[in-house]
């Protein structure tokens, strides 16, 4: 694939991660601030209480520098807002230039499929890897769940299992194309499935558990109820993706505009008296 067209991959790629990123805010702020700002007032009951029991004389001051010191800090409305809205959508342009790319690489590769198809497949295929399978082994817990001197360890091994789904997903990828002229497309698909499966159950036995038990004291629902948020964020942007990129993808790649692009000719012709 000619370089103008991957670039013209990319910046559409990017564009659809922006509104796709779009998307997956208005469902964040709608369906997930809601448990983050109860989770939040839960540990802040749980807080209250423990000083209480404490019976502390130092108690006012204590409460009076944490008062000063919250204000210096982000407020939960700015949060919730300004603060979710831009860390989805420079998540959501990173995803998709890094998709963009990957689409460019797999289109034609994978099978006899179009840009749409493709763009689905891939969206479907990094829900997957990317987030699904890590969550299975790591689920999302609210804010206020887990101590803080863990967040490093935490996201450290949230990261180390989503490379090492990444890798097994694209191994399973290279073993299937292998074994479709020996087993057949159906047959080798779902050996290649298989395999995958099996060698992330293997990580998920391996790689160590979370070590930062949920306190008995939380509310089974509110946490249910966050991860289902969590869960549906991340489907409806990788959706949202998958069909706008593929749309954009389709456009860039019809055969007039693909042939225009690659050959350097979408400038207008210059006429000539006569």
């Amino acid at each position: 694939m000619h370089a103008s067209t991957v670039r013209n991959l990319l910046v559409r790629g990017m564009i659809a991660g922006v509104l796709a990123g779009l998307c997956a805010f208005v469902f964040a702020y709608v369906a997930g601030e809601p448990s983050v700002r109860d989770s939040i007032a839960q540990e802040e009951i749980h807080q209250e209480g423990a000083h209480a029991q404490e019976g502390a004389h130092a108690a006012p001051a204590h409460q009076h520098g944490g008062e000063e010191e919250e204000e210096g800090l982000v407020s939960r409305p700015v949060q919730s807002t300004f603060g979710l809205a831009t860390g989805v959508l420079v998540y959501g342009v990173a995803l998709g230039g890094i998709a963009s790319l990957v689409f460019a690489g797999c289109l034609g590769r994978i099978g006899r499929f179009g840009p749409r198809a493709t763009a689905a497949l891939l969206a479907g295929a990094a829900f997957v890897t990317v987030y699904l399978v890590p969550f299975l082994k790591y689920p999302a817990n609210p804010p206020a769940v887990g101590s803080p001197d863990t967040i490093g360890t935490r996201t450290t091994l949230f990261f180390l299992m989503i490379l090492l789904s990444v890798l097994l997903a694209v191994s399973a990828v290279i073993a299937g194309r292998r074994l479709a002229p020996r087993l057949g497309n159906w047959n080798a698909a779902v050996a290649a499935g298989g395999g995958y499966a099996v060698a992330v159950a293997v990580a998920c036995l391996v790689l160590p558990g979370n070590t930062d038990a949920i306190p008995a004291t939380f509310p089974a629902a509110l946490l249910w109820e966050f991860r289902l948020a969590s869960i549906g964020v991340q489907a409806l942007l990788w959706t949202a993706f998958g069909l706008i990129f593929g749309a954009l993808a389709e456009r860039a790649l019809r055969p007039g505009r693909a042939a225009a692009v690659t050959a350097g000719e979408g400038a207008t012709p210059v006429r000539t008296a006569g």
